[in-house]
């Protein structure tokens, strides 16, 4: 198990590139911030690009990149944890969910949740890192499934064989999935909205994918929404196999229009070795900035395109709202 408790020093410091952009960003309201992740032909991370290396299309419109910087904004991550999960997945999500610690820096802020077919929401965001571990090892303890349960062999008689039987049948729980995974991502992304916008928002959530319709009040079109409204990525660490992605087709859909990834994990060392991958990621990726111009005044909904270059893949959210004022959202 990963327990690193002390943050990388290259992880604490925030640049002067970096602090001027987040001060351009608080000032300003019309302007369109873009996390950018670039990947080459084999879906390693590239660094080292520059703001010429990028071309940025809104509505199909290029536009003019004014701010730019090779690093993430400091994160806002809101660790969003399954408690309704089978018993190996269970045990293997909660052993592995301590990974986390080591990869928060200074500037960065984080909350844990966890979700069934409720949502409960952490205390606060926070930075201090014993406050981070301390609710961490709340929801390493909440996750932890309770062992299967195994009927005893039931002792009837032989030479009965009409009537009903001495003792009823077992019913077993667990047959559909009893936890609403829409309404946790729309009551994370609720508290997400109220962090400022100069932080990357985030949801990281670790989940076996299941999820009960019935028991949730927002569709999946209308969280989805309300994700690239706040400017909100989701991360997933799926606990099965790629080969299971019809199971986990809402969560993809959520981390592809959103400008985040899902991953997948089977065992407690993947699963920690994906976490660090998953912040990995959002920590390098480069952030762009630009007021939009030219676009389709008509539209309340603008979709967005980035390029990086031949044989790169540049991956960011698929568009934005504007308000009733034109004004980006964000």
């Amino acid at each position: 198990m990963i327990t690193n408790l002390v943050c990388c020093t290259g992880l604490s410091q925030e640049s002067k590139q970096t602090r001027e952009l987040r001060q351009k960003i608080r000032v300003e309201s019309n302007l369109v911030v873009l996390t950018v992740t670039v990947k080459d032909d084999r879906g390693r991370l590239v660094s080292g690009l520059l703001k010429d290396d990028f071309h940025v299309f809104d509505d199909e419109v290029e536009q003019s990149i004014l701010s730019f910087t090779d690093e993430s904004l400091p994160l806002s991550l809101l660790i969003l944890v399954d408690d309704d999960l089978k018993w190996k997945e269970g045990t293997q999500m909660a052993r592995s969910v301590r990974s986390i610690i080591g990869d928060i820096a200074d500037q960065d802020e984080a909350m844990v949740c966890r979700f069934d077919m409720l949502f409960y929401p952490g205390d606060e965001f926070t930075s201090a890192s014993m406050k981070f571990m301390a609710a961490l090892k709340s929801a390493q303890s909440a996750a932890q499934p309770s062992p299967p349960y195994i009927p005893q062999p039931l002792l009837t008689d032989r030479v009965s064989t009409t009537g009903p039987p001495s003792v009823s049948a077992p019913t077993y729980s667990g047959s559909r999935p009893s936890k609403a995974l829409e309404d946790a991502l729309y009551s994370s992304a609720q508290l997400l909205q109220q962090r400022p916008s100069d932080r990357r928002r985030i949801i990281l959530i670790l989940t076996d994918g299941l999820d009960e319709p019935k028991l949730n009040h927002h569709s999946h079109e209308a969280v989805r929404d309300f994700l690239l409204q706040n400017n909100i990525s989701v991360y997933a660490l799926a606990s099965g196999s790629v080969k299971s992605k019809r199971k986990f087709f809402n969560l993809t859909d959520y981390s592809s229009k959103t400008g985040g990834g899902i991953f997948y994990a089977t065992s407690t060392y993947t699963m920690e070795l994906t976490l660090t991958r998953i912040t990995e990621q959002a920590r390098h990726d480069y952030t762009l900035v630009y007021a939009p111009t030219g676009n389709n005044p008509s539209s309340k909904f603008h979709t967005l395109r980035v390029s990086a270059g031949p044989g790169y893949n540049a991956t960011t959210r698929s568009g934005y709202y504007t308000t009733s004022s034109d004004t980006p959202n964000p």
